[in-house]
């Protein structure tokens, strides 16, 4: 080495100790680039870079059907979403979905800064927007399992499937508490008991991967796992009259030891985001409390994520939706949104907050706050060094081991709430070598019914919506290859008398729904089951495994069943429920919800002074099989 060099040496050593800022700026053109850097270096180091524009573009999340790479690109766009039913293209492949997800990144890292997007869309049991995925039980079913370690594998499962499709967010778990279920979104919740909902937060291990002891802040492990979002902050199942949307009057000691129970654990596994709710809470609409968005959440609790409007969230403040846009956005950004689920009118969204802003109306140090708990997800998700999807993952869509977790997941869920009459012997386990059997109801072989809402579109639908297994042809893989199966959907009255029935599965149950459009201040069951279960039950021993999104009115013919299952809303792997039926696994689950008698004795929940239950909480038979 020349003199020349030797002194070159030095100067770059001088550099590096001196100024090793600069001396990795040089490489990296900027310290946020630099992933060997602290996040809460690059957080600082960009956000000092950002202008307003570029501020108030991250917290913009827009619908993917007003999204282009263009607009995203022109506005700083900061997040995408899919709502319910918004793909693609109709059965959109992993390979479509990620190339949409692409197209959408190349507009943001067109942008001055490079800042990737993040995408996110509601995968509350599996993929659920996406044909040929996994779909899971739905809550209120994994309550009765009462398995944190069977939540952790399924989050993880459902994180490869959403990975699968370029996608690093995900608008769950719910954590709500649903202490009514005339509430149309009950199957979301895991239970009406705080301490089991609490207790299977553990699926955002498997959403985000396990967060080393001690850490505080947003986590997700890898580029395999997903960013994920408790909601609905806060009291959301505690609605009077179990109204979606509704009033939850209760005092702030409830709320806090129901409602909000399971959110510092949430919090503690390193939750990325937080959903507000749509419920007032004593008449104060949650997306513009303060006192419980930022001093409780992000005060109280140590929330460093981002907050997160829900649809529309913002617009609702007003009354009726969307009357003052400037004093609902005003009330949302001082009460402590970060971002804001607009979804389609963003230009209008960002024009109102820039008008705010110059007027002093919200302040700056609230803007930074939102901005930075935004970025700081970005980096720990690790967005900037690997922003486009993995096609290498395509083959993780409904997978065989996933469809089999699922399967799992459905014996562990089924709860039997009755084995026979008075006087006779348990009709369960059935008999696999029976020479003739009758299976009734259109719930029985139905991929659709048994999924039910949040399944390929918002509200779900009936019909063969995505690759499954129903209920009907899990019944007819089960059972000897000698046996008649017959199947009738809706039998005529007396169908079942004197045909050599040697047994009866009745499979009855809800249409499937989501969220206001569930609410039912009835809850009976449809017709036209009641009859059907009256007159086959009348001439043929029977079980009748109900298929539903909650508890509903059977006392009035459930005398007549020799057995009785509640299976919930299962998902695609109905051959869960005749692994079951038939005896190969016994039952497992325990009721997350009191099985009440009549809709007037609602609210009703475990601990109530008039508890008056047909089942009560945590009820759940076994058939008694040797180990």
């Amino acid at each position: 080495m020349g003199p020349r060099s030797r002194v070159l040496c030095a100067l770059v050593l001088l550099l590096c100790v001196v100024c090793p800022d600069q001396a990795t700026a040089t490489k990296y053109d900027a310290l946020y680039k630099d992933p060997s850097q602290p996040v809460g270096v690059r957080v600082q180091d960009l956000l000092k870079r950002l202008t307003l524009d570029e501020k108030l573009g991250q917290m913009t999340q827009i619908e993917m059907t007003v999204a282009n790479a263009s607009v995203i690109e022109k506005y700083d766009i900061g997040s995408v979403l899919s709502g319910g039913g918004s793909i693609p293209a109709p059965n959109a492949t992993a390979a479509q979905w990620i190339n949409m997800t692409d197209y959408f990144q190349s507009g943001a890292l067109k942008t001055r800064h490079g800042i990737p997007e993040i995408y996110g869309i509601d995968a509350v049991h599996g993929h659920n927007n996406v044909y040929g995925a996994t779909i899971f039980p739905h809550n209120v079913g994994l309550g009765c399992t009462r398995d944190p370690a069977l939540l952790k594998r399924i989050g993880a499962a459902t994180a490869l499937e959403v990975r699968a499709t370029g996608i690093p967010y995900v608008f769950a778990p719910c954590i709500a508490v649903c202490r009514d279920p005339r509430w149309g979104r009950c199957y979301e919740s895991y239970s009406e008991d705080p301490d089991v909902v609490k207790s299977l937060t553990t699926i955002i291990d498997g959403l985000q991967g396990t967060p080393p002891k001690g850490w505080k802040g947003p986590y997700v492990q890898n580029s395999r796992r997903v960013a994920a979002c408790a909601k609905h902050f806060v009291g959301d199942g505690g609605t009077q009259g179990g109204i979606d949307e509704g009033n939850t009057v209760v005092s702030y000691e409830e709320l806090v030891n129901i409602h909000m129970k399971a959110y510092p654990d949430a919090i503690a596994r390193g939750v990325s985001t937080i959903m507000a709710s749509y419920n007032s809470w004593n008449g104060v609409k949650m997306h513009a409390n303060k006192f419980l968005l930022t001093d409780v959440l992000k005060g109280q609790l140590g929330f460093k994520g981002f907050i997160i409007s829900d649809w529309q969230g913002v617009d609702r403040i007003s009354e009726p939706w969307g009357v003052n846009i400037t004093n609902s956005t005003e009330l949302a950004l001082n009460a402590g949104i970060d971002m804001i689920m607009v979804p389609y009118n963003y230009t209008g969204f960002l024009d109102v907050a820039k008008q705010l802003i110059a007027e002093k109306k919200v302040p700056m140090s609230r803007i930074d706050d939102a901005v930075t708990r935004i970025l700081r997800v970005k980096f720990e998700m690790g967005l900037f060094e690997k922003p486009y999807g993995d096609k290498s993952l395509k083959n993780y869509i409904g997978a065989l081991s996933h469809r089999s977790l699922a399967r799992e997941a459905v014996r562990k869920s089924l709860v039997l709430l009755k084995n026979g009459k008075t006087g006779s012997k348990p009709l369960l386990p059935l008999s696999k070598g029976a020479k003739k059997i009758l299976v009734v109801g259109a719930h029985a072989n139905d991929i659709g019914l048994q999924c039910g809402g949040w399944t390929i579109t918002w509200q779900g639908m009936p019909g063969n919506i995505t690759k499954g297994t129903t209920i009907l042809e899990g019944i007819k893989k089960t059972v000897n290859s000698k046996t008649k199966v017959v199947y009738k959907a809706n039998p005529s009255k007396g169908d079942a008398k004197n045909k050599g029935y040697q047994y009866a599965i009745i499979v009855v149950g809800e249409q499937p729904y989501a969220e206001f459009n569930g609410d039912n201040k009835n809850l009976t069951v449809p017709d036209p089951y009641p009859e059907l279960i009256k007159d086959t039950c009348s001439h043929v021993r029977c079980v009748v495994v109900m298929v539903s999104g909650r508890p509903l009115v059977v006392e009035p013919f459930v005398d007549h069943m020799d057995a009785f299952v509640a299976a919930w809303l299962p998902g695609t792997e109905g051959n869960g429920i005749a692994d079951v039926l038939f005896g190969k696994y016994d039952f497992q689950g325990k009721l997350s919800r009191t099985w009440f008698k009549r809709v007037d004795q609602l609210p009703m929940n475990v601990g109530d002074k008039d508890y008056d239950p047909l089942y009560p909480f945590g009820f759940g038979l076994k058939m008694g099989l040797e180990s």
